[in-house]
């Protein structure tokens, strides 16, 4: 037989039970579906992770104060190990070679209310004007502070699209009066739409001066987080190693081991983060490849189902002078044929699937995806199509005749 008659006798053996063929072809389609997307939606979220660390800035490292502040030192004399803004100004006129700019944070939890709207627990941020260069921190409209402000504890902030939206909710935020824990603020400027990347809403804060919101909330003790800016991406490891010996400098810390804070990279929490993605979506292709081995058994039960019923076909074909090879060809035929419509479809389906959003996820398909679910459906078929294959072509004809 050719390779064609081979093609339309699989065809004519698939659609003899077309419900049986349609089954098993389901199997296949949600093996293949399942792969494609599951590998998607890992993507996706590991792109949705990037890109949140990503605006954070690479070229970004976060100090953070430890519990090892306001310590003693060995000698038992009181040891003021905290960094504060003074600390935060130091550093930032240091002159380190691979620092472009130190941003001091203060932060704390308060009532904030309009005349007539009140909210409780708003993220209230003391800072200075380089706050608004990082990340996704940019003012949609209005205005930022000043450092004239800072040095003048000006009574202003800026503030995000949702407290603006509660507070003025029939009308624009910009110039008008908020009231912080009983002081009085103006809105100077509203922050662009942010995107939550957790249980907190970045978008629900208050940022006033450093200066005023220490003499009316935090007072001038340790500050919350120091955002230190490095001159370029490839200088940030640099960077944190001048930061490390700058503030244990400033600090009398002699002993690193007792290091009064912690510095973050971003740019290796972006590394990692990007390890960790990459092991969900191989796990999530591997369970979803369950699916699809499941769907290759359920070939094999349908193969020799049909052989068992074409039994007396097979027995008159091979009498006719059909070799062992064309009917085992016959055979891997109708199992690869059943499996690659099987991925087609399922192709189709993943495709169909992505443009929508899952569990709050936007899947992005893998360009390898594609082409290997198809080629894993069709070597399913022809792996688990052998045996039932191989069990036809080995029949002798009178042996195939008599069991009818």
């Amino acid at each position: 037989m050719s390779f064609i008659e081979i093609l339309l006798s699989a065809f004519k053996g698939l659609t003899a039970n077309k419900l049986r063929s349609a089954l098993t072809l389901l199997g296949v389609m949600i093996g293949v579906a399942s792969v494609i997307l599951l590998l998607a939606v890992g993507n996706g979220s590991a792109q949705q992770v990037d890109s949140a660390i990503s605006k954070l800035g690479t070229n970004t490292l976060t100090v953070r104060p430890t519990a090892a502040q306001g310590g003693s030192s060995s000698s038992g004399s009181s040891s003021t190990k905290v960094i504060t803004r003074d600390v935060a100004n130091q550093l930032g006129s240091a002159g380190l070679g691979h620092v472009s700019a130190v941003i001091p944070q203060v932060t704390s939890s308060l009532n904030v209310a309009s005349s007539t709207i009140s909210e409780t627990a708003i993220s209230v941020i003391g800072t200075t004007p380089g706050y608004f260069s990082v990340g996704t921190n940019t003012v949609g409209s209005g205005a930022a502070f000043t450092q004239a402000d800072v040095t003048s504890s000006a009574k202003v902030a800026v503030i995000g699209q949702t407290i603006a939206t509660e507070l003025f909710p029939r009308s624009s935020a910009l110039g008008q009066s908020i009231s912080v824990s009983g002081t009085t603020f103006t809105v100077s400027g509203i922050l662009s739409q942010q995107s939550s990347t957790g249980f907190t809403d970045p978008n629900s804060v208050v940022i006033a001066p450093i200066s005023r919101v220490q003499d009316s909330f935090t007072g001038y003790g340790a500050v919350s987080t120091l955002t230190v800016l490095a001159k370029s991406s490839a200088g940030v490891t640099a960077a944190q190693g001048e930061v490390t010996i700058m503030l244990n400098q400033l600090l009398g810390v002699t002993d690193p081991t007792t290091e009064p804070f912690t510095i973050v990279n971003q740019s290796s929490l972006l590394a990692t983060a990007a390890t960790s993605a990459a092991s969900f979506t191989v796990l999530l292709g591997a369970v979803a490849a369950i699916s699809l081995l499941v769907g290759g058994i359920g070939v094999t039960n349908v193969m020799l189902v049909t052989v068992t019923e074409r039994t007396r076909e097979i027995g008159i074909r091979k009498a006719l002078g059909a070799t062992r090879g064309a009917i085992l060809g016959q055979f891997l035929a109708e199992a690869a044929t059943l499996t690659l419509l099987g991925g087609v479809l399922g192709v189709a389906v993943a495709l169909i699937g992505a443009q929508f959003q899952i569990n709050g996820t936007q899947p992005v398909i893998l360009g390898y995806s594609i082409p290997l679910a198809l080629g894993v459906s069709v070597a399913i078929g022809v792996f688990f199509g052998v045996y039932p294959a191989g069990r036809a072509a080995a029949m002798r004809p009178i042996q195939a005749l008599r069991a009818v």
